[in-house]
């Protein structure tokens, strides 16, 4: 049996993701959406050099079309929410009409005009036993790290959904590997918004103080972060954002894959401008600064605040992750090396001339990022509830690693 979805930009009919009888994923364009001059943006893979709207259509096999593919969590909050669901973790278009009153950004999935429903697997029964009491968290937050979507409460708490959907905040729990990566985190984010970078609202709060709270067993710390949700107004109101690997139509198994810095680099300076250039280098810089290993292209993102003109989002999830992995290398290749410790103001200066960039720009938002950066660490970090080994790490990788402002 066919089953489809209608996909929404807030109130825009923008097309309908398709699920065949073979089990094979398609979307395909409105031609309503099509055929508006002023339609929003649904996602930079979907134009073509020349700036017109692709509208091809491509089967995928099991796997959502990489847009959606994209919207969809991974890892054990995937599981969590299958399970909550009735359905198997790797079922993309089930788990879509499962999560899509609130996916991230302003995309919505509804089911469409008589349209099957996704069929539940061998567990449904007992599943839906369960669920007369407790529904499934319907909300999607893309990523490993285990986050949910939080209401902050009427005295300071935070409060997870039990059912229903939304929330203003993200709540990312400690990890069961690593200790302090809330602590962590909050610390590279803060110290990020005092040198200038656009960070949303955070704060670390206890997980005794959160309510509803799943259990996933030990982990690694007594604290959460919570960071304000950027992809949603003070009103309610959805905007929409898309990741870079989404903007590269890449699966979320290939993050790490395909696409460099450089790349990157070359479409923010074509779509952004000089701001989001800017912008960027700034945060490639601290990226290399901190010790980040992580700003795979699911933690970059466009944010359409006019639904139309995409814009660098606000900086989440940096962390230093060089405290857990020893020698962590970059995410993606900068220019031709991931190495931190072959990153200098000459491999920027090189990154301009490959890329075609300004290279005053680039090297003079380096320089002001570097030395922003060593002196905020230097009179905060004592401030940040981080033991002293993980600062004893970052305080070395800085030392070492050749980004100097010379």
């Amino acid at each position: 049996m066919t089953a489809s979805l209608d996909i929404f930009l807030n109130d825009t009919l923008t097309g309908v993701l398709t699920q065949l009888p073979d089990g094979r994923i398609l979307f395909t364009f409105d031609e309503t959406y099509i055929n508006d001059p002023n339609r929003p943006v649904l996602s930079q893979s979907y134009f073509s050099a020349d700036g017109s709207l692709l509208t091809d259509t491509k089967a995928y096999s099991v796997k959502a079309p990489p847009f959606f593919s994209n919207m969809l969590p991974e890892g054990h909050l995937r599981d969590y929410l299958a399970e909550r669901g009735g359905v198997k973790p790797g079922s993309e278009f089930a788990l879509l009409y499962l999560l899509g009153e609130d996916l991230p950004g302003g995309v919505i999935a509804r089911p469409a005009e008589g349209s099957c429903l996704p069929v539940k697997n061998s567990r449904s029964e007992d599943m839906d036993k369960k669920q007369e009491t407790q529904q499934p968290l319907r909300f999607s937050l893309a990523g490993v790290q285990l986050k949910f979507s939080a209401l902050i409460g009427k005295h300071g708490g935070l409060t997870i959904p039990a059912s229903g959907m939304g929330g203003d905040w993200i709540v990312k729990l400690p990890s069961p590997t690593h200790d302090n990566v809330p602590e962590n985190e909050y610390a590279i984010m803060h110290m990020a918004g005092l040198i200038g970078m656009n960070v949303p609202e955070i704060k670390l709060v206890a997980l005794s103080d959160i309510e509803n709270l799943p259990d996933f067993g030990k982990l690694r710390g007594s604290q959460a972060l919570a960071v304000k949700r950027f992809d949603r107004a003070e009103n309610g109101a959805r905007i929409h954002v898309e990741d870079f690997a989404q903007v590269y139509s890449i699966f979320p198994d290939n993050k790490y894959e395909g696409v460099s810095f450089q790349n990157i680099a070359k479409m923010i300076w074509i779509l952004t401008g000089e701001e989001g250039l800017r912008d960027y280098i700034a945060r490639l810089a601290y990226t290399i600064l901190t010790g980040n290993g992580d700003m795979h292209l699911k933690n970059w993102s466009f944010i359409y605040l006019d639904g139309r003109t995409p814009e660098l989002a606000p900086v989440y999830d940096m962390v230093s992750t060089v405290p857990y992995i020893p020698g962590d290398t970059l995410a993606l290749k900068l220019l031709k090396t991931k190495d931190m410790m072959h990153c200098d103001l000459q491999l920027f200066e090189k990154l301009a001339e490959k890329a075609g960039l300004p290279k005053k720009l680039v090297i003079d938002t380096a320089r002001e990022t570097i030395t922003k950066t060593r002196e905020t660490w230097a009179a905060n970090k004592s401030h940040y509830a981080l033991p002293e080994p993980i600062q004893s790490i970052i305080d070395q990788h800085m030392k070492n690693v050749p980004l100097k402002e010379g």
